[in-house]
């Protein structure tokens, strides 16, 4: 069977060999750095909740190099990124999510997910229902800007509570959102759909996302698409990813059906693997603690 084009459950890890320090190298007549990098984008960009990680390379004079795709998407594509100070030990990781220009995105899931999103001006809103190329623009803009700000608020109480983990949001940039990179040697983290957990192993998993699940509910969010390949697994630490359509439960009038089918979709996958659940009585817990009548 021919591979889809774009495909959220297709991933393809970078192989790469040693870098020289040759790659820093910035062109003698430009001052600009070569081909396949460019100046950190940090200075411009919205930034991560504080305090910053102690990884992240945060210097105005960090050079970023394009590694490759890590992935792509129906709407975005990620990106492995390295950034890093020249002349230094100062490097990180970074996956950088694109998300697609107006003409090559795929649009067939926006309706339900906006709903609640609705911006004040009547004529963006109007330009975002009728999918013309600024509302798609604002539509793209969006997708970027709520998976940023989801992610931003989750770190922060995972931070407190360590009941949720998420990527940490590094920077956002119009349409490009950068994250922490999960992953070791450049191999990004395996997502549940590939591994097969059992005994101890998969009832901690089930529980650590049943603990992620509350504290969503509590903070008034569902994840809107949650499933076996938007779970990533790292150390025995099991982390939310791909964040972009989260569902305001309480003012999206679908809020609770996109909260019943994320349930409903893990429920099955840790089922079938011979996790006890029921995703009846999880759902209606997590509507009490997002204070919406079952």
């Amino acid at each position: 069977m021919p591979r889809r084009r774009f495909d959220d459950d297709d991933f393809d890890f970078v192989k790469r060999g040693p870098r020289s320090a040759a790659a820093f190298d910035t062109n003698a007549d430009t001052d600009e750095p070569e081909a396949g990098h460019r100046w950190s984008t940090w200075d411009g960009a919205e930034h991560g909740p504080e305090p910053h990680p102690d990884w992240l390379v945060i210097e105005l004079a960090a050079v970023d190099t394009e590694l490759g795709v890590l992935k792509t998407g129906k709407e975005a594509d990620v990106h492995l990124v390295e950034r890093g100070v020249p002349g230094t030990d100062r490097t990180c990781l970074l996956a950088a999510k694109r998300y697609r220009s107006p003409e090559h995105r795929l649009f067939h899931r926006d309706a339900g997910y906006l709903e609640g999103r609705r911006v004040r001006r009547s004529r963006e809103n109007r330009a975002m229902t009728n999918r013309t190329s600024f509302g798609r623009e604002m539509i793209a803009g969006q997708w970027a800007a709520a998976e940023f700000a989801a992610l931003s608020r989750l770190w922060e109480i995972g931070t407190s509570y360590g009941s949720v983990s998420v990527p940490y949001p590094v920077q956002l940039l119009g349409t490009e959102l950068m994250l922490e990179f999960i992953g070791q040697d450049g191999e990004a983290a395996p997502r549940l759909a590939q591994l097969r957990p059992e005994g101890a192993e998969r009832a901690s998993l089930w529980e650590q996302l049943v603990d992620a699940l509350v504290v969503l509910a509590r903070a008034g969010l569902a994840h809107g698409d949650l499933s076996p390949y938007n779970l990533l697994v790292h150390h025995g630490r099991l982390i939310l990813i791909d964040l972009p359509q989260v569902v305001d439960v309480v003012a999206n009038p679908r809020g609770r059906e996109f909260l019943a089918r994320d349930v409903r979709v893990v429920s099955d996958w840790f089922a079938a693997r011979g996790q006890a659940t029921d995703s009846v009585a999880l759902t209606t817990m997590l509507l009490a603690e997002a204070g919406v009548p079952a």
